[in-house]
């Protein structure tokens, strides 16, 4: 069996809905993982932060024009008065329970219940449009099987035996239809899996009954090698490994979060980036496979700090790094690269809400400097260092680009260079035109 995740571009109209059903109508049995329709929760999220500052009036109006959206889909979604009905009575049902968040207290608890409703109204509207062609469907509630454990990770061992005996109830229908991104906690209270939302539902979905595969459905044909909003001839890339796709989504690429194929991962089952808008584009194939001595792709990410830390009590001593690490560790600040030297080290974070904090701490160890506006520049592929050549074609392609640090030998599948958002696009096409789109050059991905 196969899992199907479609994101918010694919069923953000009736229409696209429709080509959906279209898409899953092949015969062959699976489970469809759907997200909110596209400016959903966007519109549940301004709804929650009008009950949080208690104005009730606000949430409502909202509320209601939710409500008028989404009838008027009724209206272009369905071709028959029986199903137009039906749908129309769940949306009553649904909205006037929306409306009873605003006549009580207002917690963190009930956002998350008001945030996780565009899944549960995007999926109901697809099942009932797939009964309506007469197709043999089972909607799966997400909050009936998807949980996590008391460290606010994914309890697959709770997921695969729920969906066990969910399935063995109904085993023979043609499709499934399940909520991506909600799930129920460790105490039964609704939450959601925030890391990659639906595509990580998919992923664990998969994990949990030994799928065959799982193909995440966008609005772009797979990952491309080069960032096409700021690069010329960027294309997409045929295959990845795990662990190349991983890099690529840390370091940019939007289309995937780097931890929600994890389980798939682990699960040995590979996963496919698809177009939805495209049906016939091959897309992107991520599986445990690993083409040897390939350069596959750049990526580049933003927002990115450079603290250098600099003192001779570091020469010859012990403990130095330790004591830097600890003071980013208390302040809960994960570092990207990290390059040393006899007396210095320079690290990168792309997260500065304890800046201030952190650097009045190293203050206390030796001088520090600070460089704001940088960017990592990532180039990924079978990166090892016995591929003879591979680190001096990535720094030569950067000759003209000024580089603040180089982290390379960390990984093997990335060479990183931090550089000034003001040079970011000047780097990305550089890189495009030296290992991608020069046929002289070797290793291609």
């Amino acid at each position: 069996m196969k899992v199907l995740k479609f994101g918010g571009t694919s069923v953000g109209t009736p229409q696209r809905m429709k080509d959906v059903v279209k898409l899953i109508n092949d015969g062959e049995q699976k489970i469809v993982v759907l997200s909110a329709m596209s400016g959903t929760t966007n519109q549940l999220y301004e709804i929650a932060d009008y009950l949080h500052k208690k104005n009730p009036v606000g949430a409502n109006e909202n509320i209601n024009k939710l409500e008028e959206k989404y009838l008027q889909h009724v209206e272009d979604l369905y071709a028959t008065e029986e199903y137009k009905e039906q749908a129309r009575a769940f949306l009553k049902e649904e909205f006037d329970y929306m409306r009873s968040f605003t006549k009580g207290i207002f917690t963190l608890f009930e956002e998350k219940i008001i945030v996780g409703q565009g899944e549960i109204l995007s999926t109901n509207m697809v099942t009932f449009y797939i009964k309506e062609q007469g197709i043999d469907v089972e909607l799966l509630p997400a909050l009936d099987f998807m949980r996590t454990d008391k460290n606010s990770e994914p309890d697959l061992e709770y997921i695969r035996e729920k969906l066990k005996l969910i399935l063995a109830e109904c085993p023979d229908k043609a499709i499934y239809i399940t909520q991506g991104f909600i799930c129920r906690n460790a105490y039964g209270e609704v939450d959601n899996l925030q890391r990659g939302g639906s595509d990580y539902t998919a992923s664990l979905i998969g994990a949990a009954i030994g799928a065959s595969e799982i193909q995440i459905w966008t609005d772009i044909d797979g990952m491309h090698n080069n960032d096409p909003r700021f690069v010329d001839k960027t294309s997409p890339i045929d295959s990845l490994s795990f662990e190349e796709a991983s890099e690529l989504a840390y370091f940019g690429a939007k289309i995937l979060h780097p931890t929600c194929v994890q389980p798939a991962r682990f699960a040995g089952i590979p996963v496919k980036l698809l177009n939805t808008m495209d049906p016939s584009a091959p897309g992107t194939t991520i599986s445990n496979k690993t083409h040897r001595g390939t350069i596959k792709a750049v990526a580049a990410k933003d927002n990115i700090t450079a603290i250098n830390i600099t003192s001779s009590r570091m020469l010859l001593a012990y403990g130095f790094l330790r004591k830097v690490f600890e003071i980013f560790e208390t302040y809960k600040t994960s570092i990207d690269m990290v390059t040393t030297s006899e007396v210095g080290v320079s690290v990168s974070i792309d997260n500065t809400s304890n800046l201030s904090n952190i650097l009045n701490e190293l203050k206390k160890l030796g001088t520090v400097t600070v460089d704001v506006d940088m960017c990592i520049i990532c180039v990924v592929g079978d990166l090892d260092w016995h591929n003879i050549g591979f680190e001096s074609l990535a720094t030569e392609t950067m000759k003209e680009v000024p580089v603040r640090m180089i982290s390379y030998g960390g990984s093997n599948h990335n060479i990183s260079f931090l550089v000034s958002a003001a040079d970011k696009q000047k780097a990305l096409q550089s890189l495009s035109n030296h290992l991608f789109n020069n046929p002289t050059e070797v290793a291609k991905g």
